[in-house]
Formats: C-alpha cells, structure tokens, sequence
C-alpha cells in the first residue's frame, strides 16, 4: 500500500521578499508551526501579488502565486488545491487591502469554490462597519471553519458589528522568543553607548503619527541632552508607488525645522527579524503614536514589549488591551504635549522603567512564536481530526542546551536564561541524570559526541566517591567537593544512573567496567536509607543490572527494598489515599514505577497490584482533562488539605512520562500510554498557563511553571527531565 504523504497546510498571504507586515507574519507562523509539528504538519505558501506585479524570487516554500485583480486567479488555484490530496487545510493571513476588489471581495469567489477547511486570520477588524462592508465579512465567515483574531475586543466588534457565528479563536500576534537582558550590550554593538534611545520602527507612511512623537522632543532633550530617537524603516512600497517620499521629506523637514538632527535618526531600511531584535534591546523607551484608533493588532508593539520594553503608545485598540500602567503609558491622539509628559515622567524615574520592563517581558511570554504556533497547531488538529487527519506532536530532539550546560568537568546545576551559571556548581543529581538522559540516547542515536558526554558524568561521579563508598552530591566551581552532607536521594539516582548505563548493549566496554566498579563500591551504602524516593531509584538500578548481570543476590536486594516500600504503603494507605506517605510531594511517580520494576524482576504480583493502586491514584491526583497538573512545590499536597497547584516542576512531568511508560510496557494498558503523551505535552504548552516550558530555539527547559509566567532559566534538571521524557517515549 502506498503511504500517504504528511499533510500540508497551504498559507495564502503576501509572503517575503515581498515587503509587507503580512508577509513577514506568514513566514514567521509558518516556520513556527513547521518547527513544532515536524514533520508532521509542512507548510507551503499561495503567494498575493499586487495588479499582476511578480517580480519576486520566493523561496520554494511558494508553490502557488495570485495575481490580486485577476478574478481567473483565484478560481483556477481554488481548483488546484481540490485536486491536491496532500493539501489538507489552507490558513489565510487577511487584510483587506491584499486581495482583489472592493474591501478584498475577489476573495469570495475563492472560498465559495475551495472544498478544503479553511481557517481564516483576520488582522484587521474594523468597528461599525458600512453595509457593503458588514456583508462581505459575513460572507467569507459562512465559508470558512474557524476565525482567529489577536485580541479580545476583536471578538467583541465581530459579534457586536457583524454578527458572526462562525467559532472565533483569539492567538495574540507572535514575538521572537528572546531572552530578558538590559541595553548595554546592543547599545554597544550598535555605537549607541552613554545615549538614551528612543525607537519606533515599521513601514513609514501617513497614519504612523511620528510627526507627533517628534514634535514632543525639544523639551524633552533639554532636560535629556544624550536622547536619541530612532525610526527604522522604510516607506511602504504602496505608498511610495502613489505619493514617492512625501511623508518622509515632511519628518525629515520637521527634524530639521525644531533642530533635532543630533536627536532624531531615520533608517530607511527594510529591517530583518534579527535587526528589530538588535534595536529594540538597545531601546529604553518603545514609542507607538499611530493616528488610528481602530487598529486592531499591531506587531511592532508586540515585539517591542516581547524584549521587554517600556512604551509610550496612543489608545489605538491593540494598545489599549496590552499597554496597562505597569507596562508602559497610553496617550492622547495627535497630542505632542501628552508624549512629552510621559517621556519626561518615564526617563526621570529609571526604575520605574525597569519595573515596566520586567512586567512587559514576563506578560508576553505566551505570546512567542512557540506558543503561538501551539495555539494554531491545536486549531488545525481540531478541525483535521474530524477529516481523519492525525497530527502528532513530537519536537525533534535537540540536545544544543545539554552540551552548552555540560563543561569538561560535568554538566553545571542552573543558568541565567540559557546562559550556563559556573557559580552554582555542579550535583550528582544532575550529573546522573544527565548520564540516564545519554544513555538513553546512545541507545537510540548512536552518535559518538554522546559517548564524550557520557564519560565527562561517569567521572563526575567517581569524582564524588568517597572510600566508604558514599556519593556525595555537591561540588562547587572551583571543583571542591562537599562532604558536610550526603544525600541518599542523589545516591540513588546515581546507582539507578550506574546500573542502566551497565545495561546498555552497545556502551563501550570500559564505560560498563567504570560503571560497575563504582556501583558494586557503592551500593553497600543504601543499606541506611531511609528515604523512600532513594530506595526507589535504587530498584530501578538494581533492576537494569541484574538484565545484565542475572544475579540472586541483587534479586534479593530488590524485593528487600521493594518490601520495605509495600509496608510503607499498607501503612499508611486508605481507600481515599492510596499512598505511601500521607503527602504528595516530589518525584512521586518514582515510587510506584520502582515497584513496576521489582515485579518485572521477581514476578511477585503484590508489587504489581500495589504499583497500579498507587500509580493510579497519583493519576487521579494530577490529570485534570487530559491536562498534566503536576503537584506543586508551594505547598505540596498534604492528606486532607488542598492541593499546592504551583510552582510545577519539569521533573515531576519528566518522571511521569517515564512512569507511565514503564507501566505501559509491563501490563500493555493503552490508557497508560495515552497519559505518557498528555504529561509530555505539558513541556509544549498543554499546561494551567498554555506556555511551552520546551524552548525549541535553545533546546532548553525553563525551570518551572508559576501562578503567572514561567521561570526564564533553564537549568540542568529541567532540561534532562524534557530530554528523558521526549526519548522515553520512543521507548513506548
């Protein structure tokens, strides 16, 4: 039989090099969402010309291209996308001024022929609407299966103004995922040192309201002689067709009139993602004075406060959803006076513009384009799955922020964002796991640079060897060992750590002798524990060695411990809490699973019918709607009490995936294995917050989920609780 091809999703929008806001969006969802969903979910793009005009070299990407005016166009490529069996949904990015006829009515015929599912983009709503108006917006939502809009007063013009009934989703415009960072190093790359930088940036053309913000400035720059305002961007092309360089010459000549050329600078450039990127970091004040009052989306002020950036903005209906006291000012239309007080009240108070922009950038994390691209994904799958189109939803395995993390020495314990912390030092917890999470993919990969990361934490931990055989968990940066303390919990994991990396068939042969060694030297030492936890990692790793090894003695050892859990269990357990101990706190899955295993390896089926019990009520206890609700370190979970719902820990959602997949593989319950994908997805943004704590760019895991944002760090046990998750579920 043949297989099917992955179903395409075809993007109709302007599309780069064209020079339009559009078409930078479409590339920039598109690439999103291919990133997310590879590979199955690609994209491709039907290209909008202008009046014929095709005079751009598109990437391959473009498969199809319209001619705006030519109504032949759009019935003919309506046609082609009927006949392409991998064409399974088409997403159009809308503006009313990108397709043919009045109020982009050409687009009618299009959709009245296409018999694909059509989600449709609005990024203009426009409120109180004439007839003419009012009637095509209502024609095109009878033909398409869903709306997505950017903000919530757009739903409220659609249904209040047209009366749609069409389902309306609201996905906020995207940002780069940039880390938080002050202007000193981009002022510096951009010559810009000791000034106070002031930006706007976008298409220039009438409307932008730029007059005003630089009417606001000689006042301003008495007080603040270093100030300089930067407007990047060129004229838009349409504009410049119809009326050359006019609004420009005027800025340019206003500049000149009030002797502001040394405080304001004009970059008539089309800018790059990665070159906003570079001037908003070296922004202190983001200004946004557009004329209109019922623009409905904007995404210069989006990425501006996505760098976390304090801004100054007219109440244009974007701006007024986002920019609260906190992030910024909101003022009058055509009002220099009014920008003037703000810019004077914001730059005499430096702190009151870091506060604004540490609130901006923690508001706008769930709008990145990885979060985004989530929320269109889960829109498409939605609708495809009543097609019977499956998307799966598997990143491809990126171990970049592994091998950033990891030194010569060991992998290093936190970061600052994604840059590697040496401060912090370095722990056996994270060094075993970190040798699992290689392990793991040595087996699956076979690449060689594993192998040199595997060795780096197997010395790690003879590192850490004492001659009673303990293992002690912390050592700073200067590679000086702690011995004040021992923590049976990081014992155990490097024993689990030890035993699997034995297991492994393919594992050079002095890699296993090292492994061995320490863990015969060091396994005499869990005879004192007593945390449950520790005696749980400890089966675990005694199970994998004895695949190997098939040794009585280490069958023994395991149902000695596995023992010592059950009677913890018919202790404490009652109907209502089938639990080891009366709290719910870390690493919980843990305890069930290594009774999973102490059944796999004695066949005893009391471990069996105690791992379910136990594993199922933790199920009950953190599965709300196939949504993952870990317990959470501010409070935990005790008897009795409520349920700490943050701050949730990439651990726990790692280790569950692992649990549930090795309860899957010994009793062959399918449930077991669906609830394996639902906690995974918790790292992409299935979550209480809808934000990814997976960062595809880097290749790390943030280090938590709070009641209101997501921790910006990415450490070491986050980003190996993801990477053990994500290869986990090969294993499935």
């Amino acid at each position: 039989m043949k297989k099917e091809a992955e179903p395409l999703i075809l993007y109709m929008a302007t599309y780069p090099p064209r020079e339009c806001g559009i078409a930078t969006f479409t590339k920039d969802i598109s690439d999103a969402i291919d990133r997310r969903f590879f590979p199955t979910m690609k994209s491709r793009i039907l290209a909008m010309n202008n009046n014929g005009t095709n005079i751009y070299n598109y990437p391959k990407k473009v498969n199809m291209q319209i001619s705006d005016t030519e109504i032949t166009d759009y019935l003919n490529t309506a046609r082609i996308i009927n006949e392409s069996p991998q064409i399974k949904l088409v997403n159009i990015q809308h503006e009313f001024g990108i397709f043919g006829g009045e109020y982009g009515e050409y687009l009618l015929p299009f959709l009245e022929l296409v018999e694909k599912p059509i989600v449709i983009t609005f990024h203009s709503v426009l409120p109180s609407p004439n007839d003419k108006l009012k009637k095509i917006v209502r024609e095109i939502s009878k033909r398409v299966s869903a709306i997505i809009v950017m903000t919530k007063k757009a739903v409220e013009i659609l249904k209040k103004h047209y009366h749609l009934k069409t389902k309306i989703h609201i996905i906020p415009h995207g940002i780069p995922n940039t880390s938080f960072e002050s202007q000193k190093r981009e002022k510096k790359n951009l010559s810009l040192q000791n000034k106070t930088i002031l930006s706007s940036f976008g298409m220039i053309g009438p409307g932008k309201g730029y007059e005003y913000a630089i009417d606001s400035l000689p006042e301003v720059v008495q007080k603040f002689p270093n100030l300089l305002y930067i407007i990047v961007g060129e004229t838009h092309p349409m504009v410049r067709k119809r009326e050359g360089e006019k609004y420009r010459n005027f800025l340019e000549s206003k500049v000149k009139e009030l002797k502001l050329q040394k405080h304001v600078k004009f970059y008539n450039k089309y800018v790059t993602p990665s070159e906003i990127i570079q001037y908003l970091k070296a922004t202190d004040i983001y200004l946004s004075p557009s004329d209109n009052p019922n623009q409905i989306t904007s995404g210069t002020l989006s990425y501006a406060m996505g760098c976390g950036r304090a801004v100054i903005s007219t109440p244009f209906l974007h701006a007024k959803d986002i920019v609260t006291p906190n992030r910024g000012r909101l003022v009058e239309f055509q009002n220099p006076d009014s920008f003037k007080n703000a810019l004077l009240e914001l730059l005499s108070n430096k702190n009151l513009i870091k506060e604004m922009e540490k609130s901006a950038f923690y508001f706008t994390r769930h709008m990145t384009w990885q979060n985004v691209a989530t929320s269109y994904g889960r829109v498409f799958k939605e609708i495809l799955k009543d097609r019977g189109v499956n998307i799966k939803d598997l990143p491809q395995i990126n171990i970049k922020h592994l091998m950033r993390l990891t030194d010569n020495f060991g992998i290093i314990q936190f970061a600052n964002q994604s840059h590697p912390d040496i401060q912090s030092g370095y722990t056996l917890d994270d060094n075993a796991r970190a040798l699992l999470a290689c392990g793991m993919h040595y087996e699956k990969f076979k690449e060689y640079k594993q192998l040199r990361m595997i060795k780096t934490y197997l010395e790690y931990i003879n590192f850490v060897r004492s001659s009673d055989g303990k293992l002690y968990n912390f050592v700073d940066k200067y590679k000086i060992l702690d011995k004040t303390k021992w923590s049976e919990d990081a014992h155990g994991r490097a024993i689990w750590a030890l035993g699997y990396l034995y297991s492994l068939q393919d594992i050079p042969h002095d890699f296993k002798v090292k492994a061995e060694s320490i863990f015969l030297e060091s396994f005499p030492a869990t005879s004192i524990m007593t945390s449950p936890r520790a005696i749980a990692y400890t089966i675990i790793g005694l199970y994998h060695y004895n695949k190997t090894k098939k040794s009585p003695y280490i069958v023994e050892n395991i149902k000695k411990l596995a023992n010592f859990l059950v009677s913890l269990y018919k202790t404490t357990a009652t109907p209502d809490w089938l639990w080891f101990e009366s709290y719910l706190t870390y690493s919980n899955s843990k305890l069930p699973e290594s009774l999973f295993y102490a059944y796999r390896a004695t066949k005893d089926s009391s471990y069996l019918n105690i791992a379910e019990e136990s594993l199922n009520f933790l199920i009950e206890k953190t599965f709300q709607n196939e949504i993952f609700s870990p317990i959470g370190q501010k409070g935990w979970y005790f008897k009795d009490k409520e349920k700490a719902e943050f701050d949730q820990q990439p651990i726990e959602a790692g280790y569950t995936v692992q649990t549930l997949i090795t309860a899957y593989k010994t009793t062959n319950n399918f449930r077991y294995k669906k609830l394996a994908s639902d906690a995974f997805q918790w790292f992409l943004g299935k979550n209480i917050l809808k934000q990814a704590l997976y960062n595809e760019e880097t290749g790390g895991t943030h280090d938590g989920l709070g009641e209101n944002a997501i921790n910006l760090n990415q450490g070491a046990e986050a980003t190996v609780s993801y990477l053990m998750a994500r290869l986990s579920l090969m294993e499935g």
